[in-house]
């Protein structure tokens, strides 16, 4: 792990990251909780998540062919940028008849980070040594599960002593950081800059098709293309019907939505910790297939055991032995994607695969709005347990198995 931050270019992009998701966890712990209180809706808060995943359908696959024709790094400077100003408006939300600028926001933001997140992808193996990019891409879920655990307690804070406005002010601050630091970054990262410049659609389109060709062509990037849909229906259902769960069936309040998604995050951080070992003596497919596996056993366990036990103690459990199960997930998918694709076609190829998460998870916001108010919400929720288990068993069946990596000794 400290070879891996000792790489300067992949520090600054790692703690701006870590600055700017610690004020998105702030925010996305904050704004369902105030969605939910305003409306005592799911599918209003599916709404938010609606609206958030929007963008994806229509932009992801395009801003993938951009990612790839524009220097990525003056890309994620400009779109931090754009994410802090367009957060502002948050600052006008008062009560339920402000719901729609909720909605308006987080399109706005997520069409933003349709540009962001390809590029920062897409950037990443130049930052760090081939050999360290299974802990990279495992410290950058650390940073994720870092700013799960410090995110939430601190919005919690803000909301108590500021309100909304807090969390807001300080979300657009941390967007400001992290430009800051990405502007240290010395590594550039344009592959198109050859390309002859055109903006026609058909261009546009011609480059698009591009990715899917290439796609196609390569087996384990067209098995994780379409294995990216189970988990993005599973995770679409968990949103909708998380706060539910813990307030009806755990019997929970909501201080203790944000306390277990902290306690995820503790898990997440060892996990973090310990993935560049475990990662020098597993194989990258078998990793992630049975990462895969058990974390939807633990989710089933965790949606059902209420069933036998009561109290919300044993959720705390669940929640941190699911951490490092979804930093080896995590890491393990983007190194094998990152690694299967060359640079030029690396945003639009994961611009797409974002395009096809996006699709599927309207279909689980379709899902947990209608499931939960009529097979109830125990049952829709095990959904995210059941994709989980089949998305690593054809992992483990289809992909193909890279050589073995020697084992380093320390």
């Amino acid at each position: 792990m400290w070879a891996t931050l000792r790489q300067r270019n992949f520090a600054l992009l790692w703690f701006a990251g870590l600055i700017s998701i610690t004020g998105n966890w702030m925010l996305s712990i904050a704004l369902p909780v105030l969605v939910y209180q305003m409306t005592g809706s799911a599918l209003a808060v599916g709404g938010m998540l609606a609206a958030n995943t929007l963008p994806g359908i229509l932009f992801g696959s395009v801003a993938g062919v951009f990612v790839d024709r524009w220097e990525r790094r003056r890309t994620i400077i400009a779109i931090n940028l754009l994410l802090a100003v367009s957060i502002l408006p948050l600052l006008l939300v008062r009560s339920a008849e402000w719901l729609w600028l909720v909605y308006v926001v987080s399109f706005v933001q997520s069409t933003l980070s349709r540009f962001f997140t390809p590029a920062e992808n897409a950037m990443l193996p130049l930052l760090s040594d081939p050999k360290l990019l299974v802990s990279a891409n495992a410290l950058n879920a650390l940073n994720n599960n870092l700013a799960r655990l410090i995110g939430p307690a601190l919005g919690g804070v803000l909301v108590a002593g500021a309100g909304m406005s807090g969390v807001v002010i300080v979300d657009a601050l941390t967007y400001v950081i992290a430009t800051a630091l990405a502007a240290l970054i010395s590594v550039t990262s344009h592959p198109g800059k050859d390309r002859p410049a055109s903006d026609s659609p058909f261009k546009i389109v011609s480059e698009w098709a591009e990715s899917l060709r290439l796609i196609w062509r390569e087996r384990n990037v067209r098995v994780l293309f379409l294995v990216s849909a189970l988990p993005a229906i599973g995770e679409a259902t968990m949103y909708v019907l998380f706060v539910p769960f813990v307030t009806e069936v755990l019997h929970g309040d909501t201080t203790q939505v944000g306390a277990l998604m902290s306690a995820q995050a503790v898990g997440g951080i060892i996990g973090g910790m310990v993935i560049g070992w475990v990662a020098r003596r597993v194989l990258t497919v078998r990793l992630l297939g049975i990462s895969a596996i058990i974390f939807g056993l633990v989710d089933l366990a965790l949606f059902n055991y209420s069933t036998f036990f009561t109290g919300i103690a044993l959720a705390y459990f669940f929640f941190v032995l699911a951490g490092p199960l979804a930093v080896a997930m995590g890491a393990s998918y983007d190194t094998l994607l990152q690694s299967s694709v060359q640079d030029a076609y690396r945003g639009r190829v994961f611009g797409t695969i974002g395009l096809t998460s996006s699709v599927f998870m309207l279909v689980g916001v379709a899902f947990a709005g209608a499931a939960g108010d009529t097979i109830g919400i125990v049952p829709a929720i095990n959904v995210q347990g059941y994709v989980y288990i089949l998305a690593g068993i054809i992992c483990l069946l289809a992909l193909q198995v890279e050589q073995p990596a020697p084992v380093m000794r320390n």
